[in-house]
């Protein structure tokens, strides 16, 4: 990986190790805060509210400033969030801390995105979204294993220390390898909300969201139905998940490549995928070999999905204006995961089962898949197929 695109991708393992492994340290912090596990929590819904809120607003507050030094800027105030949250003498101060991350996530994930999309040739946009992208994968395979790991050895301030400890790492990689000149802004805050009212950067969105909350309507109870319908033991499901993470790395690389040669052709089939993995596994959750395979294809079919929805954007959509329409997209990841997650509660509570719970993700993926073949079908009528298609198309 070239080190431009490395230093990106570190950027992304320190702010997605960040935000995922506070949910395996919660209780560590509630004792030690003295307050409650539910209220704990709510520093996982602070961040995810950060993100959503506040990601766009910065995005277009910051849509003049040069990417390097922006991204430096971000980075640096991350890793203020973070020593904040590290010496934090109490409960109130850590969820200020974390509100100060979370307003970081959204436009350097953006930046970072779109910035990887330009330093390579045009048509392989979605593999470098990808490469990038593996630092979230490195994040739940690695940064919260680790991250955990030090909380139970050394504390739950010492993992802190560790994040700011990368994140600085990351930043002074940035400041040594990324081209100064890496993405000129050239466009001004108001093209960047112009670009907000395209249908196809609108129904984008909608995908994502729908994707996303198929994935986590059936992700958030993985556990319970690995234990309580498939008979697994409770400490195999650490084992179960590390197969799905070995699925989500191979599947981001595959997705990258994929949406490189065909973008919406690639993002329907993956969507398709996804959805009829979601339907065998609600239907064959009983055997525990059908578990195994069918985490490991669910895992892939998630994260193949996710270079696809970023380069609709980047490649189809949002022109020379993306940063804020990639963005929106970001924060669009995050509300799909809270509504999945809620859905699928929802539908516990009613005594439905988990397996109902499986199918009916199945179902927002395969209304995802259905969107994306919408839009392929307007595309290739319209003569306006992605332009990572048409290239393939003179290539052949």
């Amino acid at each position: 990986m070239p080190l431009p695109l490395f230093a990106l991708m570190l950027c992304v393992f320190s702010v997605g190790s960040a935000e995922l492994v506070i949910a395996g340290i919660l209780p560590t912090i509630a004792h030690d805060t003295g307050v409650s596990l539910a209220d704990a929590g709510l520093l996982v819904t602070a961040y995810a509210v950060g993100v959503v809120i506040g990601g766009p607003v910065i995005t277009l507050a910051t849509s003049r400033m040069p990417r390097k030094p922006l991204i430096l800027g971000l980075m640096g105030l991350f890793v203020a969030g973070n020593v904040l949250a590290a010496l934090a003498p109490g409960y109130s101060v850590l969820m200020a801390a974390r509100v100060i991350s979370a307003l970081t996530h959204c436009t350097l994930f953006a930046v970072c995105i779109v910035v990887a999309s330009s330093l390579v040739p045009p048509g392989k946009e979605a593999s470098a979204v990808s490469k990038v992208a593996v630092g979230l994968n490195l994040a739940t395979v690695l940064g919260v294993p680790l991250g955990v790991l030090v909380d139970q050895h050394f504390g739950w301030r010492a993992t802190f220390w560790g994040v700011v400890a990368l994140s600085a790492a990351a930043a002074l990689l940035v400041a040594l390898f990324l081209p100064r000149d890496a993405v000129p802004v050239t466009a001004a805050a108001v093209d960047e909300l112009r670009v907000l009212g395209n249908r196809r950067v609108q129904l984008a969105v909608v995908i994502t969201v729908v994707a996303m909350a198929a994935v986590f309507t059936a992700y958030t109870f993985l556990a319970p139905l690995l234990t309580d319908v498939a008979g697994f033991d409770k400490s195999t499901v650490t084992w179960l998940m590390l197969v799905f993470g070995i699925g989500s790395l191979l599947g981001n690389l595959l997705g990258g490549r994929l949406a490189d040669r065909a973008l919406m052709p690639a993002l329907t089939g993956i969507l398709a995928v996804l959805a009829v993995a979601l339907l065998a596994l609600a239907v064959a959750a009983p055997s525990r070999w059908a578990c195994v395979a069918l985490m490991f294809v669910f895992g892939v079919a998630y994260f193949a999905v996710m270079p696809g929805l970023q380069a609709r954007i980047l490649t189809s959509v949002a022109g020379g204006t993306p940063t804020l329409a990639v963005s929106v997209n970001i924060s669009a990841f995050n509300i799909g995961i809270a509504g999945g997650a809620w859905f699928g509660g929802g539908l516990l509570d009613l005594d439905l089962g988990l397996r109902v719970v499986v199918a009916a993700g199945a179902a927002l993926a395969g209304l995802a898949a259905l969107v994306a073949l919408g839009e392929l079908v307007r595309d290739r009528r319209a003569g306006a197929a992605p332009v990572a298609e048409e290239k393939e198309t003179v290539a052949a």
